[in-house]
């Protein structure tokens, strides 16, 4: 059985427009940081780990898809979720969710390219970050 992993975080001052309410482009920032911690929490390797320890490889966006449903304001809390839909050769794509106490934030899709830092260039996932992504990878009927 797949798992999903989840993040709670709440709405900071920082987050927010003039009108008190998610600015948009500060859900991109938590969602790096979504994935930034399903790396280092759910896969065991961070993205220090990955750049400083392991040759300078990082996991860039390839792309990134969000259908905004409802605004978030100063002071909800959150919860994110992450499952993965597909492990390539050197790329996983991930389907993102976001709620607050059961009411959708937003809802999509983004897909993560593994590549050396210092040449630029995909590279195939190494077998133990592989097998650590699967526990998470869902079914297409999931």
């Amino acid at each position: 059985m797949s798992k999903v992993f989840t993040l709670k975080r709440q709405v900071e001052f920082n987050h927010c427009d003039p009108a008190g309410i998610v600015f948009y482009p500060r859900y991109f920032e938590m969602i790096s940081a979504l994935v930034e911690r399903f790396f280092g929490d759910a896969v065991g390797t961070s993205w220090a780990q990955m750049l400083q320890t392991g040759d300078g490889m990082g996991t860039p966006t390839g792309s990134i898809d969000m259908r905004f449903r409802a605004p978030s304001k100063l002071g909800d809390w959150l919860e994110f979720s992450l499952a993965v839909t597909r492990i390539g050769t050197s790329s996983a794509s991930f389907d993102l969710k976001c709620s607050s106490e059961g009411e959708t934030r937003f809802e999509g899709s983004t897909t993560v390219v593994y590549v050396d830092t210092s040449t630029s260039k995909s590279t195939p996932w190494p077998a133990p970050l592989r097998t650590e992504m699967s526990a998470y990878l869902i079914s297409p009927t999931t």
